[in-house]
């Protein structure tokens, strides 16, 4: 057992916003590489509306192609029953659903009320569970949104705490545009934790500001164990224009080597492949821990 669990978002999440779509081929080659980095985790995918999200409509052919290893769990995302039955006919063994702590977000993102987006998720984590697939969930904009500004901790205790009674194993709770600050998510992770034991609690941390890292930290000294992130940075805040968004999971993994707390990944393998997705992408690697290792050779 290791005392962090790191997620991997990168060929989902850090991926969904580029505006180039990257060929199969190159999806498919970073979750094998990634798959062979130490990582229990990989986010493979979405199967939303090619319309909406361009960059994941060959999300069914990325999880017949990857090698998928003993151990490794390759989620994908899925908003609704749609989804979730393509999902399942490429053979997922899990996925995770994506509401919001905002009322406003929740309409622009994902056109419902948070109420109606849950009732929505029901029936997706019903069908899911009984498939003998895992379901975890997303709670977005829990440190601010784009258009309301400053949530309340106790609506993201809310959200985090139905997704749960509904059957999620555990809640990622994310900071979509990277607003937080340490003081900011102490205060929301412990009402959080009233609600959603500590340890079904995961953190996702944009590092619009630059600020995921003591973000991290604030939350590790709370108890938090399992944190995303994305390889080389991968991602952008759609909602800041020019702002970097997923923390880089190099710098993540560095900071934990340093504070003794073992993950199981290989830093100097997880750089390189840091290295070879911000060229496969033509776009400066987003994580500095993977370009100073870079710099030494």
């Amino acid at each position: 057992m290791h005392d962090i669990r790191l997620v991997e978002v990168g060929p989902r999440d850090g991926l969904q916003n580029e505006k180039t779509l990257v060929p199969l081929a190159t999806k498919v080659e970073l979750v094998n590489r990634l798959s062979a980095t130490g990582l229990s985790v990989v986010e493979a995918g979405a199967f939303v509306s090619p319309k909406w999200v361009p960059q994941m409509a060959d999300s069914a052919e990325v999880m017949q192609a990857i090698a998928r290893k003993p151990g490794i769990t390759y989620p994908v995302l899925v908003p609704n029953e749609k989804g979730l039955e393509a999902a399942l006919a490429v053979g997922v063994t899990e996925v995770a659903v994506f509401g919001a702590a905002s009322e406003a977000f929740s309409q622009k993102n994902i056109n419902c009320s948070i109420a109606e987006s849950l009732d929505r998720f029901r029936a997706v984590i019903d069908r899911a569970r009984l498939s003998g697939v895992k379901v975890r969930g997303y709670v977005s904009c829990v440190l601010g949104c784009p258009y309301e500004g400053a949530v309340d901790p106790g609506k993201v205790a809310e959200v985090a705490a139905r997704l749960m009674a509904m059957g999620c194993y555990e809640v990622s709770l994310g900071d979509t545009i990277g607003v937080g600050n340490p003081r900011a998510a102490r205060a929301m992770l412990k009402r959080v934790a009233e609600d959603v034991p500590m340890g079904r609690i995961a953190l996702h941390f944009h590092d619009t500001y630059g600020q995921a890292l003591a973000n991290i930290l604030a939350c590790i000294e709370l108890g938090a164990r399992v944190f995303d992130g994305a390889v080389a940075g991968l991602g952008g805040c759609p909602y800041a224009k020019g702002a970097s968004g997923n923390v880089a999971t190099e710098d993540v993994l560095y900071m934990l080597n340093g504070m003794g707390l073992s993950t199981g990944v290989d830093l100097d393998a997880l750089a390189a492949i840091g290295t070879w997705i911000s060229g496969e992408l033509n776009r400066p690697n987003g994580s500095k821990v993977g370009r100073a290792l870079s710099a030494k050779g």
